[in-house]
Protein backbone atom coordinates (compact mmCIF):
# COMPACT_ATOMS: atom_id res chain seq x y z
CA UNK A 1 0.00 0.00 0.00
CA UNK A 2 1.48 3.18 -1.00
CA UNK A 3 2.35 5.88 1.88
CA UNK A 4 1.63 9.69 1.50
CA UNK A 5 4.55 11.63 1.23
CA UNK A 6 4.63 15.00 3.54
CA UNK A 7 4.71 17.92 0.47
CA UNK A 8 6.34 21.07 1.01
CA UNK A 9 3.97 23.81 -0.04
CA UNK A 10 5.06 27.18 -1.13
CA UNK A 11 3.75 30.14 -0.24
CA UNK A 12 4.39 33.52 -0.10
CA UNK A 13 7.14 34.43 2.25
CA UNK A 14 8.98 38.02 3.63
CA UNK A 15 12.89 38.07 2.98
CA UNK A 16 14.08 38.92 6.30
CA UNK A 17 17.07 41.05 4.64
CA UNK A 18 14.93 43.13 2.38
CA UNK A 19 11.46 43.62 3.54
CA UNK A 20 10.02 44.82 0.31
CA UNK A 21 10.73 42.46 -1.72
CA UNK A 22 9.12 39.04 -1.74
CA UNK A 23 10.35 35.91 -2.56
CA UNK A 24 9.25 32.23 -3.52
CA UNK A 25 10.19 29.69 -0.65
CA UNK A 26 8.94 26.56 0.69
CA UNK A 27 6.93 26.80 4.02
CA UNK A 28 6.91 24.12 6.87
CA UNK A 29 6.43 20.87 5.80
CA UNK A 30 2.58 20.02 5.74
CA UNK A 31 1.57 16.95 7.76
CA UNK A 32 -2.30 15.69 6.52
CA UNK A 33 -2.41 13.64 10.03
CA UNK A 34 -2.19 16.93 11.62
CA UNK A 35 -4.78 18.40 9.53
CA UNK A 36 -6.97 15.68 10.29
CA UNK A 37 -6.52 16.27 13.68
CA UNK A 38 -7.20 19.58 14.02
CA UNK A 39 -9.68 19.28 11.19
CA UNK A 40 -11.73 17.14 13.88
CA UNK A 41 -11.36 19.46 16.76
CA UNK A 42 -12.43 22.62 14.86
CA UNK A 43 -15.43 20.44 14.09
CA UNK A 44 -16.07 19.21 17.92
CA UNK A 45 -16.03 22.97 18.73
CA UNK A 46 -18.34 24.36 16.18
CA UNK A 47 -20.57 21.36 17.51
CA UNK A 48 -20.22 22.95 20.71
CA UNK A 49 -21.16 26.14 19.93
CA UNK A 50 -24.09 25.17 18.07
CA UNK A 51 -25.13 22.72 21.11
CA UNK A 52 -24.69 25.59 23.22
CA UNK A 53 -26.68 28.22 21.19
CA UNK A 54 -29.84 25.91 21.22
CA UNK A 55 -29.05 25.87 24.65
CA UNK A 56 -29.26 29.43 24.97
CA UNK A 57 -32.43 29.19 22.49
CA UNK A 58 -34.28 27.05 24.27
CA UNK A 59 -33.39 29.13 27.30
CA UNK A 60 -34.76 32.08 25.54
CA UNK A 61 -38.05 30.30 24.78
CA UNK A 62 -38.68 29.00 27.86
CA UNK A 63 -38.13 32.51 29.40
CA UNK A 64 -40.58 33.95 26.92
CA UNK A 65 -43.30 31.17 27.50
CA UNK A 66 -42.70 31.99 31.03
CA UNK A 67 -43.05 35.92 30.28
CA UNK A 68 -46.17 35.27 28.25
CA UNK A 69 -47.73 32.66 30.99
CA UNK A 70 -47.28 35.69 33.57
CA UNK A 71 -48.81 37.60 31.55
CA UNK A 72 -51.95 35.53 31.05
CA UNK A 73 -52.41 34.58 34.74
CA UNK A 74 -52.63 38.73 35.38
CA UNK A 75 -55.19 39.52 32.72
CA UNK A 76 -57.14 36.29 33.58
CA UNK A 77 -57.13 37.31 37.35
CA UNK A 78 -57.88 40.80 36.05
CA UNK A 79 -61.03 40.12 34.57
CA UNK A 80 -62.43 37.61 37.10
CA UNK A 81 -62.27 40.44 40.13
CA UNK A 82 -62.65 43.16 37.72
CA UNK A 83 -65.43 42.04 35.24
CA UNK A 84 -67.40 40.16 37.93
CA UNK A 85 -67.49 42.98 39.97
CA UNK A 86 -68.46 45.81 36.81
CA UNK A 87 -70.59 43.40 35.53
CA UNK A 88 -72.99 43.30 38.89
CA UNK A 89 -73.18 47.03 39.03
CA UNK A 90 -74.01 47.25 35.21
CA UNK A 91 -76.52 44.72 35.02
CA UNK A 92 -78.25 46.77 38.22
CA UNK A 93 -77.83 50.13 36.41
CA UNK A 94 -79.65 48.47 33.40
CA UNK A 95 -82.37 46.92 35.12
CA UNK A 96 -82.93 50.52 37.18
CA UNK A 97 -83.24 51.63 33.61
CA UNK A 98 -85.63 49.57 32.19
CA UNK A 99 -88.09 50.45 35.33
CA UNK A 100 -87.55 54.10 34.04
CA UNK A 101 -88.08 53.55 30.73
CA UNK A 102 -91.50 51.70 31.70
CA UNK A 103 -92.46 54.46 34.26
CA UNK A 104 -91.70 56.59 31.84
CA UNK A 105 -93.74 58.93 29.30
CA UNK A 106 -91.38 59.05 26.56
CA UNK A 107 -93.59 61.17 24.45
CA UNK A 108 -94.14 64.24 27.13
CA UNK A 109 -90.49 65.09 26.76
CA UNK A 110 -88.78 63.63 23.62
CA UNK A 111 -85.40 65.50 24.86
CA UNK A 112 -85.31 63.77 27.55
CA UNK A 113 -86.95 60.15 26.51
CA UNK A 114 -84.35 60.08 24.32
CA UNK A 115 -81.64 61.09 26.42
CA UNK A 116 -82.66 57.91 28.61
CA UNK A 117 -83.16 55.72 25.65
CA UNK A 118 -79.60 56.46 24.97
CA UNK A 119 -77.69 55.82 28.05
CA UNK A 120 -80.16 52.10 28.11
CA UNK A 121 -78.43 51.36 25.10
CA UNK A 122 -75.13 51.82 26.61
CA UNK A 123 -76.00 50.01 29.39
CA UNK A 124 -76.69 47.20 27.10
CA UNK A 125 -73.67 47.51 25.26
CA UNK A 126 -71.57 47.58 28.53
CA UNK A 127 -73.25 44.62 29.29
CA UNK A 128 -72.49 42.83 26.65
CA UNK A 129 -68.68 43.49 26.25
CA UNK A 130 -67.83 42.36 30.05
CA UNK A 131 -69.47 38.94 29.24
CA UNK A 132 -67.21 38.87 25.92
CA UNK A 133 -64.35 40.40 28.35
CA UNK A 134 -65.24 36.75 31.10
CA UNK A 135 -65.65 34.33 28.16
CA UNK A 136 -62.06 36.03 26.69
CA UNK A 137 -60.42 35.97 30.10
CA UNK A 138 -62.05 31.71 30.23
CA UNK A 139 -60.66 30.94 27.19
CA UNK A 140 -57.19 32.10 27.91
CA UNK A 141 -57.30 30.19 30.87
CA UNK A 142 -58.68 27.16 29.25
CA UNK A 143 -55.64 27.61 26.75
CA UNK A 144 -53.04 28.04 29.08
CA UNK A 145 -53.88 24.60 30.62
CA UNK A 146 -54.08 22.73 27.39
CA UNK A 147 -50.23 24.14 26.54
CA UNK A 148 -49.12 22.81 29.70
CA UNK A 149 -50.66 19.49 29.34
CA UNK A 150 -49.46 19.21 25.96
CA UNK A 151 -45.63 20.03 26.55
CA UNK A 152 -45.94 23.43 26.56
CA UNK A 153 -47.34 24.31 23.45
CA UNK A 154 -45.75 27.88 22.20
CA UNK A 155 -48.47 28.33 19.50
CA UNK A 156 -51.28 27.66 21.91
CA UNK A 157 -49.61 30.39 24.51
CA UNK A 158 -49.51 32.80 21.72
CA UNK A 159 -53.09 32.07 21.12
CA UNK A 160 -53.87 32.56 24.71
CA UNK A 161 -51.86 35.99 25.37
CA UNK A 162 -53.77 37.53 22.35
CA UNK A 163 -56.97 36.82 23.94
CA UNK A 164 -55.67 38.26 27.26
CA UNK A 165 -54.14 41.57 25.17
CA UNK A 166 -58.21 42.07 24.11
CA UNK A 167 -59.03 41.19 27.76
CA UNK A 168 -56.14 43.95 29.88
CA UNK A 169 -57.22 46.44 26.45
CA UNK A 170 -60.89 46.57 27.64
CA UNK A 171 -60.29 46.76 30.81
CA UNK A 172 -57.70 49.77 30.70
CA UNK A 173 -60.63 51.62 28.46
CA UNK A 174 -63.66 50.23 31.08
CA UNK A 175 -61.35 51.98 33.75
CA UNK A 176 -60.46 54.96 32.57
CA UNK A 177 -64.14 55.47 30.91
CA UNK A 178 -65.37 55.75 34.86
CA UNK A 179 -62.72 58.56 35.41
CA UNK A 180 -64.28 60.83 32.66
CA UNK A 181 -67.27 62.40 34.27
CA UNK A 182 -66.77 65.99 32.73
CA UNK A 183 -69.80 67.21 30.64
CA UNK A 184 -68.45 66.71 27.34
CA UNK A 185 -66.08 63.81 28.29
CA UNK A 186 -68.61 61.46 26.40
CA UNK A 187 -69.23 63.81 23.10
CA UNK A 188 -66.79 62.99 20.27
CA UNK A 189 -63.68 65.13 19.89
CA UNK A 190 -62.13 67.88 16.78
CA UNK A 191 -58.96 68.65 17.15
CA UNK A 192 -56.81 71.28 15.74
CA UNK A 193 -53.40 71.27 15.26
CA UNK A 194 -51.85 74.70 13.72
CA UNK A 195 -48.50 75.15 13.13
CA UNK A 196 -46.39 78.18 15.45
CA UNK A 197 -45.14 80.79 13.64
CA UNK A 198 -41.03 79.45 13.30
CA UNK A 199 -41.81 78.66 9.68
CA UNK A 200 -40.75 75.52 7.85
CA UNK A 201 -39.69 73.68 10.60
CA UNK A 202 -42.85 74.09 12.79
CA UNK A 203 -44.97 73.63 9.83
CA UNK A 204 -43.52 70.03 9.41
CA UNK A 205 -43.74 69.52 13.20
CA UNK A 206 -47.76 70.12 12.78
CA UNK A 207 -47.42 67.32 10.55
CA UNK A 208 -45.64 65.09 12.62
CA UNK A 209 -48.57 65.92 15.39
CA UNK A 210 -51.03 64.76 12.90
CA UNK A 211 -49.67 61.32 12.01
CA UNK A 212 -49.13 60.72 15.24
CA UNK A 213 -53.02 61.53 16.46
CA UNK A 214 -53.96 59.41 12.82
CA UNK A 215 -52.04 56.62 14.40
CA UNK A 216 -53.48 56.78 17.75
CA UNK A 217 -57.27 56.88 16.27
CA UNK A 218 -56.47 53.79 14.02
CA UNK A 219 -54.74 51.54 17.01
CA UNK A 220 -57.60 52.50 19.10
CA UNK A 221 -60.46 51.11 16.41
CA UNK A 222 -62.13 54.64 16.50
CA UNK A 223 -61.70 55.95 12.78
CA UNK A 224 -60.69 59.59 12.99
CA UNK A 225 -61.01 61.76 9.59
CA UNK A 226 -58.64 64.42 8.47
CA UNK A 227 -61.60 66.97 7.56
CA UNK A 228 -59.53 70.02 6.27
CA UNK A 229 -56.10 70.14 5.89
CA UNK A 230 -54.02 73.42 4.35
CA UNK A 231 -50.60 72.32 3.06
CA UNK A 232 -47.71 74.44 3.48
CA UNK A 233 -45.38 75.60 -0.69
CA UNK A 234 -42.37 73.83 1.62
CA UNK A 235 -43.52 70.56 2.65
CA UNK A 236 -45.58 70.10 6.32
CA UNK A 237 -48.95 71.43 7.28
CA UNK A 238 -49.92 74.55 8.16
CA UNK A 239 -53.48 73.84 9.80
CA UNK A 240 -55.40 70.64 9.94
CA UNK A 241 -58.54 69.11 11.62
CA UNK A 242 -59.63 66.17 12.87
CA UNK A 243 -62.99 64.98 13.69
CA UNK A 244 -63.07 61.39 15.82
CA UNK A 245 -66.81 60.28 16.13
CA UNK A 246 -66.52 58.25 18.60
CA UNK A 247 -67.83 58.21 22.49
CA UNK A 248 -65.46 59.18 25.10
CA UNK A 249 -63.46 60.74 22.77
CA UNK A 250 -63.59 64.24 23.89
CA UNK A 251 -62.83 63.16 27.38
CA UNK A 252 -59.61 61.00 26.02
CA UNK A 253 -58.20 64.02 24.16
CA UNK A 254 -58.74 67.10 26.14
CA UNK A 255 -55.73 67.10 28.15
CA UNK A 256 -53.77 66.98 24.64
CA UNK A 257 -54.95 70.72 24.15
CA UNK A 258 -52.05 73.07 24.44
CA UNK A 259 -48.41 73.76 23.00
CA UNK A 260 -46.43 71.03 21.52
CA UNK A 261 -42.82 71.83 21.59
CA UNK A 262 -40.14 69.86 19.13
CA UNK A 263 -36.62 70.52 20.72
CA UNK A 264 -33.88 69.51 18.19
CA UNK A 265 -30.35 70.69 17.61
CA UNK A 266 -29.77 74.06 15.84
CA UNK A 267 -29.26 73.95 12.52
CA UNK A 268 -26.59 76.98 13.06
CA UNK A 269 -24.38 76.07 15.59
CA UNK A 270 -24.39 72.56 17.06
CA UNK A 271 -24.09 73.35 20.84
CA UNK A 272 -27.43 74.89 20.69
CA UNK A 273 -31.13 73.64 20.92
CA UNK A 274 -34.20 74.81 18.62
CA UNK A 275 -37.56 74.33 19.74
CA UNK A 276 -40.38 73.98 17.14
CA UNK A 277 -44.06 74.63 18.23
CA UNK A 278 -47.64 73.65 16.83
CA UNK A 279 -50.72 74.08 18.91
CA UNK A 280 -53.47 71.50 19.12
CA UNK A 281 -56.94 72.33 20.69
CA UNK A 282 -59.51 70.31 21.48
CA UNK A 283 -63.44 71.00 21.10
CA UNK A 284 -66.18 68.35 21.73
CA UNK A 285 -67.63 66.92 18.50
CA UNK A 286 -71.88 66.67 19.75
CA UNK A 287 -72.94 63.61 18.30
CA UNK A 288 -76.62 62.48 19.11
CA UNK A 289 -77.85 66.47 19.26
CA UNK A 290 -76.34 70.55 18.41
CA UNK A 291 -74.93 72.06 21.08
CA UNK A 292 -77.34 73.73 23.28
CA UNK A 293 -76.62 77.54 22.96
CA UNK A 294 -78.16 80.46 21.48
CA UNK A 295 -75.62 83.19 20.11
CA UNK A 296 -76.98 86.80 19.00
CA UNK A 297 -77.10 87.09 15.81
CA UNK A 298 -75.21 90.54 16.37
CA UNK A 299 -72.52 89.43 18.01
CA UNK A 300 -71.54 87.55 14.92
CA UNK A 301 -68.79 88.29 12.50
CA UNK A 302 -69.31 86.38 9.44
CA UNK A 303 -66.57 86.66 6.89
CA UNK A 304 -67.55 86.37 2.91
CA UNK A 305 -66.89 83.00 1.72
CA UNK A 306 -63.70 82.36 0.19
CA UNK A 307 -63.31 79.51 -2.14
CA UNK A 308 -60.37 77.35 -3.26
CA UNK A 309 -59.85 75.14 -6.12
CA UNK A 310 -59.34 71.54 -4.40
CA UNK A 311 -59.19 67.91 -6.15
CA UNK A 312 -60.89 68.91 -8.94
CA UNK A 313 -63.83 70.56 -6.96
CA UNK A 314 -64.35 74.41 -5.80
CA UNK A 315 -64.54 74.75 -1.94
CA UNK A 316 -65.55 77.51 -0.01
CA UNK A 317 -63.80 78.46 3.68
CA UNK A 318 -66.41 80.30 5.72
CA UNK A 319 -65.44 82.01 9.21
CA UNK A 320 -67.28 83.34 11.77
CA UNK A 321 -65.79 85.57 14.94
CA UNK A 322 -67.25 86.27 18.42
CA UNK A 323 -67.15 89.75 19.10
CA UNK A 324 -67.68 89.51 22.65
CA UNK A 325 -65.24 87.32 23.22
CA UNK A 326 -62.55 87.62 20.38
CA UNK A 327 -63.43 83.87 19.55
CA UNK A 328 -62.81 83.03 15.80
CA UNK A 329 -63.58 79.77 13.51
CA UNK A 330 -63.54 78.66 10.47
CA UNK A 331 -64.60 75.62 8.45
CA UNK A 332 -63.85 74.19 4.52
CA UNK A 333 -64.28 70.85 5.24
CA UNK A 334 -67.75 70.89 3.43
CA UNK A 335 -69.26 70.67 0.04
CA UNK A 336 -71.14 73.50 0.22
CA UNK A 337 -71.47 76.89 1.25
CA UNK A 338 -74.00 76.57 3.85
CA UNK A 339 -72.87 73.09 5.40
CA UNK A 340 -69.69 74.98 5.92
CA UNK A 341 -71.71 77.86 7.85
CA UNK A 342 -73.36 75.32 9.76
CA UNK A 343 -70.58 73.25 10.85
CA UNK A 344 -68.32 76.47 11.67
CA UNK A 345 -71.58 77.77 14.24
CA UNK A 346 -71.21 74.40 15.99
CA UNK A 347 -67.37 74.24 16.28
CA UNK A 348 -68.49 78.23 17.83
CA UNK A 349 -70.98 76.99 20.23
CA UNK A 350 -68.40 74.28 21.28
CA UNK A 351 -65.79 76.62 22.16
CA UNK A 352 -67.89 78.88 24.08
CA UNK A 353 -69.14 75.64 26.09
CA UNK A 354 -65.94 74.47 26.90
CA UNK A 355 -64.67 78.10 27.72
CA UNK A 356 -68.17 79.21 30.08
CA UNK A 357 -66.75 75.19 31.79
CA UNK A 358 -63.41 76.65 32.70
CA UNK A 359 -64.43 79.57 34.10
CA UNK A 360 -67.08 79.01 35.66
CA UNK A 361 -69.91 81.29 33.76
CA UNK A 362 -73.24 80.31 33.59
CA UNK A 363 -73.93 82.11 30.47
CA UNK A 364 -71.93 83.57 27.06
CA UNK A 365 -72.54 87.33 28.26
CA UNK A 366 -70.40 86.41 31.90
CA UNK A 367 -67.32 85.14 30.03
CA UNK A 368 -64.50 87.24 30.87
CA UNK A 369 -62.24 87.59 27.69
CA UNK A 370 -59.09 88.06 29.19
CA UNK A 371 -59.04 85.06 30.97
CA UNK A 372 -59.70 82.74 28.02
CA UNK A 373 -56.69 80.62 27.76
CA UNK A 374 -55.68 79.95 24.54
CA UNK A 375 -53.85 76.54 23.34
CA UNK A 376 -50.69 78.26 22.11
CA UNK A 377 -50.43 79.88 25.91
CA UNK A 378 -50.62 76.38 27.66
CA UNK A 379 -47.19 74.38 27.14
CA UNK A 380 -48.44 71.03 27.47
CA UNK A 381 -45.61 68.55 25.98
CA UNK A 382 -41.95 68.56 25.06
CA UNK A 383 -40.28 65.51 22.61
CA UNK A 384 -36.16 65.77 22.63
CA UNK A 385 -34.72 64.93 20.04
CA UNK A 386 -31.44 66.21 20.77
CA UNK A 387 -29.40 65.88 23.00
CA UNK A 388 -31.32 62.64 24.28
CA UNK A 389 -34.92 61.46 22.82
CA UNK A 390 -37.43 62.32 26.08
CA UNK A 391 -40.54 63.15 25.72
CA UNK A 392 -41.55 66.00 28.93
CA UNK A 393 -45.13 65.44 29.55
CA UNK A 394 -45.31 69.27 31.31
CA UNK A 395 -49.14 68.77 32.86
CA UNK A 396 -48.29 65.81 34.48
CA UNK A 397 -44.43 65.74 34.98
CA UNK A 398 -44.97 61.94 33.35
CA UNK A 399 -41.26 61.65 31.26
CA UNK A 400 -41.05 58.72 28.59
CA UNK A 401 -38.12 57.80 26.34
CA UNK A 402 -39.26 55.94 24.07
CA UNK A 403 -39.75 58.88 21.42
CA UNK A 404 -40.32 56.65 18.39
CA UNK A 405 -43.17 54.64 20.03
CA UNK A 406 -44.86 57.17 21.24
CA UNK A 407 -44.87 59.18 17.77
CA UNK A 408 -45.60 55.72 16.02
CA UNK A 409 -49.48 56.52 18.07
CA UNK A 410 -48.52 54.99 21.49
CA UNK A 411 -49.98 57.94 23.34
CA UNK A 412 -52.33 56.21 25.99
CA UNK A 413 -49.42 56.24 28.90
CA UNK A 414 -49.81 60.08 28.34
CA UNK A 415 -53.31 60.32 28.06
CA UNK A 416 -53.62 58.18 31.63
CA UNK A 417 -51.65 60.15 33.20
CA UNK A 418 -53.25 63.11 32.47
CA UNK A 419 -57.08 61.85 33.10
CA UNK A 420 -56.03 60.38 36.31
CA UNK A 421 -53.92 64.03 37.59
CA UNK A 422 -57.37 65.64 36.33
CA UNK A 423 -59.53 63.21 38.70
CA UNK A 424 -56.87 63.73 41.63
CA UNK A 425 -57.33 67.52 41.44
CA UNK A 426 -61.08 67.42 41.03
CA UNK A 427 -61.32 64.92 44.29
CA UNK A 428 -59.04 67.76 45.82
Amino acid sequence: MAKLAAEPVCLWTVDSNSPFSLKWKPSRTFNLHAFSLFSTIRASQFQFRSESLDDKSRVFKELGMFSLRKEIEDAVLRAETLASTALEVEEAMCIKQQEMVRQYNLWDDLAKSNEVLVKLADSYKIVAALKDVQYKAEEAKLITQLAEMDAINYGLFKQAYTASLDVSKFLDKYEMSKLLRGPYDVEGACMIIKAGHSGFYSEVWADQLLRMYMKWTKKQGIGGRVVEKCISKNGGIKSAIIEIESRYAHGYLAGERGAHYMISSSRNTSASLEASMASVDVIPLFLETAPDLLIDDEDLLVSLPSYKEEQGQTRSTVSIQHIPTGLKVQSSGERSHFANKIKTLNRLKAKLLVVMRDQGSSTIRSIKKNLIVYPWHQQTRRYMFHPCELVQDLKTGLQLPDLKSILDGNIEPLIAAIINSRQASDVV
